[in-house]
């Protein structure tokens, strides 16, 4: 089984949009001087926010999404507590974000629900279950939904952890990888990228409750 810490960001409000990423590269790159976080985290795909062309229905509130892979579900909590994290990582945090990366970061097991390769761009729905529906059929439904884009190269879900932060109420966050973000945008074409999803959105998922990010990947590792 694969495990992920996957984070909603925002930025600090100081930041220019087009700034961020940057600085996000910039705090990555502490991570090096972090024996633990080269350790337990096997790989990094950060994510930005289209700033241009940005589909309909894609959130603008937030500024980035980061796919971590983790070496086991353990480290997911260890890596809060390891010393040099908080001493290198921690402090430079609020540069970059609008909070500690601790206050916005789900845990999730991942499955892979269509092969393929990840490209440089890759749309990501944050999705609250219903309270009409199980977890079982939520996940159930979730995992036979079809691809909604035929541009779409691979499809990822990943079920969340309880014992998330405050306002992060989601129960899965699914992938759909594209090869660019021109592929992105002429695929999910002018409407609302959310009346392809008539199923996830209006039965098994809480109406308004979705986050949809339309994103590019801005730095890798490795």
């Amino acid at each position: 089984m694969n495990w992920k810490m996957i984070y909603l960001a925002r930025r600090n409000p100081a930041l220019a949009p087009e700034d961020f990423a940057q600085a996000w590269r910039e705090h990555s790159a502490l991570g090096r001087q972090c024996r633990n976080v080269q350790d337990k985290v096997l790989a990094v795909t950060q994510c930005a926010r289209l700033l241009d062309r940005v589909p309909a229905g894609a959130s603008t509130a937030f500024d980035g999404v980061n796919l971590l892979r983790l070496r086991d579900r353990q480290a997911a909590d260890a890596i809060w507590n390891d010393a040099e994290t908080l001493a290198i990582m921690r402090p430079d945090e609020p540069r970059v974000f609008d909070r500690y990366v601790r206050d916005f970061t789900l845990v999730a097991r991942e499955q892979v629900l269509r092969e393929g390769p990840a490209g440089d761009a890759v749309l990501v729905g944050f999705l609250r279950r219903s309270q009409r529906v199980t977890a079982a059929d939520f996940e159930r439904a979730l995992a036979q939904a079809a691809v909604p884009w035929p541009r779409v190269r691979r499809m990822v879900l990943n079920l969340v952890e309880p014992g998330r932060p405050a306002g992060y109420d989601f129960d899965a966050i699914v992938e759909w990888w594209f090869d660019d973000d021109q592929a992105l945008c002429a695929a999910l074409g002018a409407g609302d990228l959310r009346r392809a999803l008539p199923l996830l959105l209006t039965v098994v998922c809480e109406e308004g409750a979705s986050v949809f990010m339309a994103t590019g990947v801005s730095h890798r590792r490795p």
